[in-house]
């Protein structure tokens, strides 16, 4: 800077010879016109390179619009960008946006980096306003930040899926050297179930941008539901060694540890992340999935309780209620009606984000209280319209669970069926809890009930088929006694047999006033 003024230059290099391609040189009067200046600079450097007078005056927004005329706000705003994609830490990240907006609150790309942010972190409301603000600001930014501000509204904000996939294919053929909709697409394609396709874009993320912590942590996820486990934990190693220790890193190594029964292994990626803020609470909640797994339900519960007010200290609300809206479903689906019901209401009562009133209503539905879970269904599905998952997931299973309750099994699974579509993804978009397989599950146990053995086994064995993606969820245990009494129906006691021996086997140690076990026992002693 000389006295009140900034002098700017802007180079081309050759990054494999280092030889000049073009450069240019310009003055701003002051600190509020440095943004302008380099814009000024950069699109005559882009006609010196070759680039047709057409396609720079197509693309050439002023970037006092595509950013911020704040030279302070997008300085915060470059920090929580580096915070969010090369540290991986989306908790760390918020307040820097929160600073950029203070700055510049028509900084379109801080709301949408924001929202990005909340939703990452389980909080669905906030992530959809912060994401429809910036959807508010979008005629002021670039192409390129469009595409990234209207993918994020249709997935953030009304919950498009299809929408939001068709923005990115279009944004990567427009921009192939973009790692977002890789990246994005990768988690779409988790809550779609379809892991085949997650494993390649996340791959082709991480090759984008090999020094983002958040790619290595999704690739080694990746590996997880794919059944790879060795492949995953290469992985991890090697962003360790590139120092990329992505505080979510550490989740999809818990759960490979689950799969390949390693205790120790399970303890060392739990105690890795404690004491952070947004990121214990996950753990914490997979700690509870896994103590509910072998039946321990008292230790569960305390574990969800420790959860939840670790997300409540991090001004995670919803997130907190969300821990309680899924022990809830584990309760209910346990026998432990009473217990279901009160969380469930816990849990409304915290927050009325749609995974939190969703899980809740199946919970409630399950123990009986049809008029609250069908009231929850009808507000999730005027609030929520055009969400995927809301009407194709969450609808169903909250109207079968209700059904199941009212001893309507046939109706049951008649009302699942348009989950078969995204019946194996996490029905949970955040991702801050794992929530696969559940309308198989409630389709089997809806076979169950209706005395229809065979097509119950077809269920059970989808869920016990896939223990990569199932991995500690309490239906992973529950499916092994649901398809010993699909077997028993069926008139396979052998069979039938084995399969009640497994479970029981699981639940050897489990508390032993769970009505379910109870009924498990008394159903195996009576196959002799």
């Amino acid at each position: 800077s000389l006295g009140s003024q900034y002098v700017l230059g802007i180079k081309a290099v050759n990054c494999r010879t280092g030889d000049l391609l073009a450069e240019d040189q310009v003055t701003a009067t002051g600190k509020e016109q440095v943004l302008k200046s380099l814009g000024e600079a950069a699109s005559k450097i882009r006609e010196k390179l070759g680039e047709s007078l057409a396609s720079v005056q197509k693309y050439d927004v002023p970037p006092e619009n595509v950013t911020t005329s704040s030279l302070e706000a997008l300085k915060s705003y470059s920090l929580g960008y580096q915070t969010q994609i090369v540290k991986g830490d989306f908790p760390a990240a918020i307040p820097f946006f929160e600073r950029a907006i203070g700055l510049d609150r028509n900084f379109a790309m801080a709301h949408a980096r924001m929202g990005t942010c909340f939703g990452n972190l389980g909080q669905t409301t906030r992530s959809a306003e912060s994401t429809r603000k910036a959807y508010d600001l979008r005629e002021r930014v670039s192409e390129r930040e469009r595409f990234y501000i209207t993918s994020h509204y249709e997935g953030y904000a009304t919950g498009n899926l299809e929408a939001s996939r068709k923005i990115y294919e279009l944004w990567a053929q427009t921009y192939p050297r973009d790692d977002t909709p890789p990246t994005n697409l990768s988690v779409l394609y988790i809550a779609q179930g379809d892991f085949e396709k997650t494993l390649p874009a996340s791959r082709e993320s991480l090759r984008l941008t090999p020094g983002s912590g958040s790619g290595y942590a999704n690739l080694v996820d990746a590996y997880r539901l794919l059944a790879r486990p060795e492949e995953g934990k290469a992985t991890a190693r090697e962003a360790l060694g590139h120092q990329l220790d992505s505080p979510y890193l550490h989740n999809p190594l818990y759960l490979i540890a689950f799969q390949q029964g390693d205790a120790a292994a399970m303890e060392h990626e739990a105690a890795l992340v404690m004491g952070k803020p947004g990121v214990e609470d996950v753990m914490l909640n997979l700690r509870s999935d896994t103590a509910a797994y072998s039946g321990h339900f008292a230790e569960a519960r305390e574990i969800t309780h420790r959860a939840s007010d670790s997300a409540e200290r991090a001004d995670e609300k919803e997130t907190a209620a969300s821990y309680v809206a899924s022990a809830a479903i584990r309760e209910a689906l346990a026998g432990n009606a009473r217990q279901a019901a009160q969380l469930g209401l816990t849990a409304l009562a915290s927050s009325n984000g749609k995974d939190v009133q969703a899980m809740a209503a199946i919970a409630l539905g399950l123990s009986g209280d049809a008029g609250r879970a069908r009231r929850a269904a009808d507000d999730l599905a005027r609030r929520f319209p055009e969400d995927t998952l809301v009407r194709l997931e969450y609808l169903p299973m909250i109207r079968a669970a209700v059904s199941l309750a009212g001893g309507s099994a046939g109706t049951a699974v008649q009302d699942l069926a348009p989950t078969t579509v995204y019946e194996t993804g996490n029905t949970n978009g955040s991702g801050t809890l794992n929530f696969y397989l559940y309308p198989v599950y409630l389709r089997g146990i809806g076979y169950v009930a209706a005395g229809q053995g065979p097509a119950a086994v077809v269920e059970f064995q989808k869920i016990l088929s896939r223990p990569s993606v199932v991995s500690n969820e309490i239906i992973g245990a529950l499916a092994h006694l649901g398809i010993a009494r699909a077997y028993s129906l069926s008139g396979d006691q052998s069979k039938a047999r084995t399969a009640y021996q497994d479970f029981l086997a699981l639940w050897k140690d489990a508390d032993p006033d769970i009505p379910i076990l109870k009924q498990a026992k008394s159903e195996y002693a009576s196959l002799h």
